[in-house]
């Protein structure tokens, strides 16, 4: 099993993913630029990333130019044949786009930029990002945002809800989901969701910003550590499936 992480022209966080995955949870990480026409090696007990940033300058909408970078269509094939496939801030804008999740990522509600730490709290653990936290737990993670103002259509939204595709809300730091504690006006207070077939997945906040004991936080590398986790197993799941 390995990492896959894109570089856009914008980014700024791809650095500090490769180096929590490579130093914090010591796994094998390949950098693929947005111009790249293929994935080769890559398979379903890997994971590919779309990290945070400001792709081609967040011109037009935020991911809305890096959705035809050409590496965009093996991301779409990848993810299509069940890989799995996370975003982050810039990523998760660049999913919505792409029609790999719903919704969209609106300005945020004050209209400025906000840089802060929050809390969210995962909704249930039936997700690879969520299954090893605690639903009882505020995660103290950082966000870094003009767009993060999640929106979709009612009917959309209680599909997200009923299908357990809601991965993490906004909350306080006694786990509270309150209006209060909503850093952009995110509707149903959403900070992360995911596909039906739920191996795509983006959340807004960075949980590769709160993955080390340097930083004082870690909260961040016990999201990135379930994903490990259940890469871990999904491994075992494909080996077993080319030997029978």
């Amino acid at each position: 099993m390995k990492f896959g992480v894109v570089v856009f022209p914008g980014s700024n966080c791809d650095r500090d993913m490769i180096h929590v995955l490579e130093e914090a949870l010591h796994e094998e990480v390949h950098v693929i630029w947005h111009k790249e026409n293929a994935l080769p090696g890559f398979d379903q007990s890997d994971c590919i990333i779309l990290p945070g940033g400001f792709s081609y300058g967040d011109y037009l909408r935020s991911g809305a130019i890096a959705r035809f970078s050409p590496v965009m269509k093996s991301v779409v094939e990848f993810a299509n044949g069940g890989g799995y496939l996370m975003g982050i801030c810039n990523g998760f804008q660049i999913l919505c786009e792409a029609g790999l999740l719903p919704g969209a990522l609106l300005h945020n509600q004050s209209r400025q930029f906000q840089c802060e730490q929050v809390y969210i709290r995962p909704a249930h653990t039936h997700s690879a990002l969520t299954g090893r936290l605690d639903t009882g737990k505020a995660y103290k993670i950082p966000i870094a945002h003009g767009e993060g103002n999640y929106y979709t259509d009612p009917a959309t939204l209680r599909q997200l809800i009923d299908n357990e595709q809601v991965l993490f809300q906004y909350c306080d730091a006694g786990g509270q989901v309150t209006p209060e504690a909503n850093p952009n006006g995110s509707l149903y207070n959403i900070a992360g969701i995911c596909n039906v077939e739920r191996n795509v997945f983006g959340m807004m906040p960075h949980p590769e910003r709160a993955a080390e004991d340097a930083l004082g936080n870690t909260d961040g590398l016990a999201i990135l550590a379930s994903l490990q986790y259940a890469m871990k197993h999904r491994e075992v799941d494909v080996m077993d499936d080319l030997l029978k």
